[in-house]
């Protein structure tokens, strides 16, 4: 019979069957095993577990004054309230954080659970308006501002922490999420390069309505899992035309239209439709470059894998011509050299996730340490500050997960 205990309740003589979480959270290759050693206990109290599931049949059960939750099969547990998907006539609701003031900045950890509730609301949200767009119906243009606002506050909390968590998608939503996405990056590009509120909302607005005109490509072409044919890519160009013709008839902004019209444009005049160059292309829309490449390139398709935050940035840095000077670095400056989830190696040889920016310092981001490079072991998970003495440490280079075979890292930058 299992019973799942809190860590704290651990103790000697008791038969571990399953750690609650990953097994990044814990310092044990084996999952299964007798608790006999005084060293194993201290390693499970000071490790990020929160709970643990015993066997009651194999070894020793609660102390009579601890309680354990009943037996449950932990594959059937519900999901944490935070990811949970929303009812779909109810707002997402904000979750308080004590201490905080309302509209505070909050650190990454923090802002998750509302940043989680606000990404789950939008998707869903943008999903129905740009069904009803396929199927022939009109876009009421507030509701659309009504997402933005949302979208808008959680970037004002933190700016990338609902950045960081539309990544974590399936294939099947991308068109819905990477507008989500688009949304918030531009929102928080525009804050970072102090635009006038107004502009900061139009960017958002645009961000989320700039691949509208996607809804008119037939699917065969907006879903097909390989490369385009020419005539395809074709009809997948005629997307920004297609999306202004509907904008103008709902009566949107002309920024918003521009937008819709020339994210795809590139500095050096090589982009389509209008071949614009320098600031021929509005500065929202040259904003757009930037953002929707970027969730592109990091969002893994049914015919690409993602690259990761880190070796996006690097890359985008390397397409000489194609971006904005000016808006890259505020783009940079937002997510950080090394954004948040980035694996990275330290120059005392072990492997630490990012899990926060600091906005002056862009090369000493905080990290959560976890794991030894050396000895390719697990390591107690500390929390380490880059900039802060007296931090030795430095990183040396990003690391890929697929190469270490890591698993749900997004556990270590998502813990308070």
């Amino acid at each position: 019979m299992l019973k799942k205990v809190t860590s704290a309740e651990v103790c000697l003589g008791m038969y571990i069957h399953r750690f609650e979480g990953s097994w990044i959270d814990h310092p044990f290759w084996k999952a299964r095993f007798l608790l006999q050693e005084p060293r194993d206990l201290q390693k499970i109290q000071d490790s990020a577990v929160i709970a643990v599931w015993i066997d009651i049949a194999k070894g020793l059960d609660c102390p009579p004054q601890a309680e354990c939750s009943p037996a449950v099969d932990p594959l059937l547990l519900p999901e944490p309230l935070a990811a949970q998907a929303i009812a779909p006539d109810m707002p997402p609701v904000a979750v308080p954080v004590p201490g905080t003031a309302p509209g505070a900045a909050l650190s990454c950890p923090q802002e998750m659970a509302q940043a989680s509730a606000v990404s789950a609301h939008a998707k869903q949200e943008v999903a129905r308006l740009f069904q009803d767009v396929r199927l022939g119906q009109a876009i009421e243009l507030s509701e659309v501002a009504t997402v933005v606002e949302q979208i808008s506050a959680s970037v004002l909390r933190h700016p990338t922490a609902l950045v960081s968590l539309t990544r974590l998608r399936t294939a099947d939503e991308y068109t819905y999420i990477h507008s989500v996405s688009v949304c918030a990056l531009m929102t928080a590009v525009a804050r970072q390069m102090k635009l006038p509120a107004d502009q900061v909302q139009l960017a958002g607005q645009a961000g989320l309505l700039h691949d509208v005109g996607k809804m008119r490509t037939p699917l065969e072409v907006l879903n097909k899992p390989g490369k385009l044919t020419e005539g395809e890519f074709a009809v997948m160009q005629r997307h920004p035309e297609e999306g202004v013709a509907l904008l103008q008839q709902w009566g949107a902004t002309a920024e918003v239209i521009d937008v819709c019209l020339h994210h795809h444009e590139k500095f050096d005049g090589s982009g389509y439709p209008h071949g614009l160059a320098g600031t021929q292309i509005s500065l929202l829309s040259r904003i757009a470059a930037v953002c929707d490449v970027y969730d592109a390139i990091s969002s893994t398709r049914p015919y690409k894998t993602a690259w990761s935050p880190a070796e996006a940035i690097r890359r985008m840095a390397e397409w000489k011509g194609h971006f904005d000077p000016r808006v890259f670095q505020a783009f940079v400056k937002t997510l950080g050299i090394y954004p948040i989830g980035s694996l990275v190696r330290l120059s005392n040889e072990q492997l630490a996730v990012v899990i926060e920016q600091h906005p002056d310092s862009l090369l000493t981001p905080q990290v959560r340490v976890f794991f030894s490079a050396r000895s390719r072991t697990p390591l107690p998970q500390r929390l380490l500050d880059l900039a802060r003495p007296p931090a030795d440490e430095r990183i040396v280079r990003r690391e890929e997960p697929e190469e270490w075979g890591f698993r749900n890292l997004e556990r270590l930058w998502q813990q308070a």
